[in-house]
């Protein structure tokens, strides 16, 4: 019987992929990048990448721009619904490997409304009705539990039985893991703690190509005393919009290099599935997902 689960399992995960063609995977992405009305304006976001440094550089800790790189980030953008959802869920962790997570019901009730306040927007319905097609998801309050599992279910990342861990931590929040920054790929995070001091910005190593927000960087910064040699993420873009994309190719392509179309110019999404857990019948938890940019990673 044991035998069957495992291998009826098996087989919907390779389903999904197989049911989702690369070419649908682009056409989605392009119509989510269309629908993602909550995304940033040059008049609500003014950046300032300063210092472009080769791929060879990523490593030498270097400061090599004197300013920040988020110089105006306007009130009305951070007060639009899923950005105030994404906010209240950012100061729910602890950030260094090996300290257990302590989820109090507010926080259970955080991640509810975000994870709602995302479904409630057009990119949010736009991805479920797609998945819907494809029986992947037969409602959407099913769809939104398993999004919940997915990105907060937590795990032990340091090798003990300590649940001090979960994709959207990872992801989203960043961690500190063997003395280096692990995941953050978020810019609302980094803007947050680039804001409050605790964030020094070096220089980019990537800038995608897109004129408009989103847009793509991969970055080199400190920590609070940790360093990110190559931290890449979406630059502007909304809360839905990053969860979305990374779900989509999480779902889809998982554990692999998804390749979606954003304004007609082709981006990797590089998701990592965690295999030393599981929830439900054998689904596996989100490890980490980002933007694939040269030389970025989710270490």
């Amino acid at each position: 019987m044991k035998i069957i689960l495992f291998l009826t399992i098996t087989l919907i995960s390779q389903g999904y992929s197989a049911r989702v063609s690369d070419a649908e995977i682009k056409s989605l992405s392009e119509t989510l990048f269309k629908l993602d009305h909550n995304r940033a304006t040059a008049s609500e976001l003014v950046i300032d990448p300063q210092t472009l440094i080769s791929s060879s550089e990523t490593g030498s800790e270097d400061d090599q721009s004197s300013r920040p790189l988020f110089k105006e980030v306007s009130s009305t953008l951070l007060s639009k619904s899923t950005y105030q959802a994404l906010l209240n869920l950012l100061d729910n962790y602890k950030r260094v490997s090996g300290e257990a997570e302590d989820v109090t019901s507010q926080e259970e009730q955080e991640q509810d409304t975000f994870l709602q306040e995302a479904m409630n927007t057009d990119v949010g319905r736009e991805l479920y009705n797609f998945l819907h097609s494809k029986d992947i998801y037969s409602s959407q309050s099913e769809f939104i539990q398993d999004l919940k599992m997915m990105w907060f279910g937590l795990y032990s990342r340091s090798k003990g039985k300590k649940l001090d861990s979960s994709g959207f931590e990872h992801t989203f929040a960043g961690e500190i893991k063997k003395g280096k920054v692990s995941g953050f790929h978020n810019w609302l995070q980094f803007y947050l703690n680039e804001k409050e001091g605790l964030l020094n910005y070096y220089s980019h190593s990537f800038n995608g190509p897109w004129t408009t927000y989103p847009d793509v960087l991969g970055m080199q910064f400190e920590w609070d005393g940790y360093f990110k040699e190559v931290g890449s993420a979406f630059i502007g873009s909304s809360p839905e919009f990053d969860l979305a994309i990374y779900s989509l190719c999480y779902i889809t392509r998982p554990g692999k290099k998804c390749y979606v179309s954003l304004g007609g110019n082709t981006l990797g999404i590089q998701t990592y599935t965690w295999e030393n857990s599981s929830y439900g019948d054998g689904k596996k938890y989100i490890a980490s997902a980002y933007p694939a940019t040269p030389r970025s990673s989710a270490i």
